[in-house]
């Protein structure tokens, strides 16, 4: 079975906007990413997933560059790029992944995709319920999965976040989870907001050395553990935001 990791990213984030090619450690955060995501054992290549929107395009061009192959779809309908991109790249197996994690843990990352390997599931993520930092999430399924999704989705926060159709049914799915032995979902090491940007850069200052295999989470965590104050830049935010947000507006149309 061919199993494709895809990265979604664009430009157009209302929070952030731009963050993906914003510097980090002297690169675009995106080229971090993409470093990470090649990194994760198990899988037969990463490749990009943005939108077919003019601003996007910088994307495509920075992905071809660090030789990744990238494609373009629906910029808001999610769940429809990754149908059509996994379609493109005839994917049997799917890793969703996203742009806006430039702490990924590659090793974390490769437990998610051995769990699923193991061939009682349909869908297992490290994030039903959350137990890594929040910016080392990672779901691996089926295409078969993924295209019955696509089929039975309806609601915006299903299309535009692409797996809640999946997890929310587990009449439908077989779905299996992979836990941290701790407990760090308070942790936030993603990037939505300005201060998450700040606190990233401050991690890759004391962590991160070109040419070198990337700072895992254990790194992080020790890193964090002589400096606790480096993550008071961000811990107010909530975790998921983006998805709570799509939910409130589901109501609203209702």
């Amino acid at each position: 079975m061919t199993t494709i990791a895809i990265l979604q990213a664009r430009l157009g984030s209302t929070r952030l906007p731009g963050k993906v090619l914003m510097d980090l450690a002297g690169r675009p955060l995106l080229a971090h990413v993409i470093d990470r995501v090649q990194a994760v054992r198990g899988i037969d290549r990463g490749v990009l997933a943005t939108t077919t929107a003019d601003r996007d395009r910088p994307l495509i061009k920075l992905a071809r560059e660090l030789g990744v192959e990238a494609f373009a779809g629906n910029e808001d309908d999610v769940l429809d790029r990754y149908y059509r991109a996994a379609q493109h790249f005839e994917a049997d197996v799917i890793m969703r992944l996203t742009a806006d994690c430039p702490l990924l843990d590659p090793a974390v990352s490769a437990q998610v995709l051995d769990r699923f390997r193991q061939g009682d599931a349909d869908y297992v993520s490290n994030t039903q319920p959350p137990t890594f930092p929040d910016g080392l999430d990672t779901e691996v399924f089926s295409f078969a999965a993924l295209d019955r999704a696509w089929r039975g989705a309806t609601l915006g926060s299903e299309r535009e976040h692409v797996t809640p159709y999946i997890w929310k049914n587990p009449d439908k799915f077989r779905l299996a989870s992979v836990t941290n032995d701790v407990d760090l979902s308070a942790l936030r090491w993603t990037v939505d907001e300005a201060p998450d940007l700040e606190f990233v850069r401050a991690i890759y200052a004391r962590l991160y050395r070109d040419g070198q295999l990337p700072f895992s989470m254990q790194d992080v965590l020790a890193l964090l553990a002589s400096e606790a104050d480096l993550q008071d830049t961000n811990a107010h935010f909530k975790r998921n935001a983006g998805y709570l947000r799509s939910i409130y507006q589901d109501k609203e149309i209702k």
